[in-house]
């Protein structure tokens, strides 16, 4: 039986609903909060709204345009900018008041599925006569707000060099690889509220692993037609039975990769890939590296 085309918007929001809960995110999460003082938030692909509103760091002049229609409209515009321009490399764009908003990508194997955002800060300090253009701007869409206030919010603007936002954006950029790193094994092994059938499903697939397990064998284990589990499965897991058998048989090979002198075919098979051409092509779109790349990449790195 064939399985429904998957949703990639749908599946975005799968994973980073699965990163966002993650131990690892809400340490790092806090800790970037307390010692960076910026607001930093995940954000799944597509995820039209604004992503530091209500934040602890929340910009108190950013958080006054949210409340204008004009002005939050502008700023949605943006976001929709930084995102559209950092689809392989941090990017960073300036609003119309000339505050700096940054968005880091986060890849899981080959697809884009979420951004790492900051920023809300400026790169020089402000000056009169560039509030007046702010000001001006804001009486041009007619926002009915208390310019004093504004302006007052505006000069408390956080103001960082160039050199030390950079230094922010690296550090973004090292964690967003590290959440790509171990977000097939988050996703895995992330505990979900779901029906006692999809659990003794996942319990059945992860014994069975290494055999060749059809969709449909796996659905009569737990009772159920192949077309309901496929449809359950899919809305409990946010992954097709096909994709989610694929990233257990993965992690398996990626965790026997870290014998050194285990060979990645012997491990492919272990595994319960059933051809090499098959485990490669699999391994490449989970992992987004070739398994001798991984291969040789971790052991670099335990060797260093």
């Amino acid at each position: 039986m064939s399985e429904p085309a998957e949703n990639p918007s749908r599946r975005s929001r799968a994973i980073v609903g699965q990163l966002a809960r993650s131990e690892i995110y809400r340490d790092y999460e806090r800790a970037f909060r307390d010692a960076i003082g910026l607001p930093l938030s995940l954000r799944a692909v597509e995820a039209f709204d604004l992503p530091h509103q209500g934040a602890p760091n929340e910009n108190r002049f950013c958080a006054l345009m949210a409340a204008s229609n004009q002005s939050c409209a502008a700023c949605l515009q943006l976001q929709r900018k930084v995102e559209e321009s950092a689809g392989v490399e941090p990017r960073t764009l300036k609003c119309f008041a000339g505050l700096c908003d940054s968005a880091v990508p986060v890849r899981v194997g080959k697809d884009l599925v979420a951004f790492l955002q900051t920023g809300q800060i400026l790169l020089h300090k402000p000056s009169k006569q560039e509030f007046s253009r702010v000001a001006r701007q804001l009486l041009s869409w007619g926002v009915d707000t208390d310019l004093k206030q504004v302006e007052e919010a505006y000069f408390q603007t956080r103001v960082l060099t160039r050199a030390q936002y950079e230094s922010i954006l690296q550090l973004l950029g090292i964690f967003a690889q590290h959440l790509a790193a171990l977000s097939n094994q988050l996703i895995v092994q992330e505990e979900r509220a779901e029906s006692p059938q999809i659990a003794r499903a996942r319990a059945f697939i992860n014994e069975h692993q290494d055999e060749d397990l059809s969709l449909s064998e796996v659905a009569k284990a737990v009772n159920m037609s192949a077309f309901y589990f496929c449809k359950m499965f899919k809305q409990a897991t946010g992954f097709t039975y096909t994709d989610y058998l694929a990233r257990i048989r993965v992690e398996k090979v990626k965790n026997m990769l870290l014998d050194p002198h285990k060979r990645v075919s012997e491990a492919a098979f272990a595994a319960g890939f059933q051809s090499l051409s098959q485990f490669n092509r699999v391994f490449r779109k989970v992992a987004g590296e070739a398994p001798s790349a991984y291969r040789e990449r971790i052991h670099k790195t335990a060797a260093a």
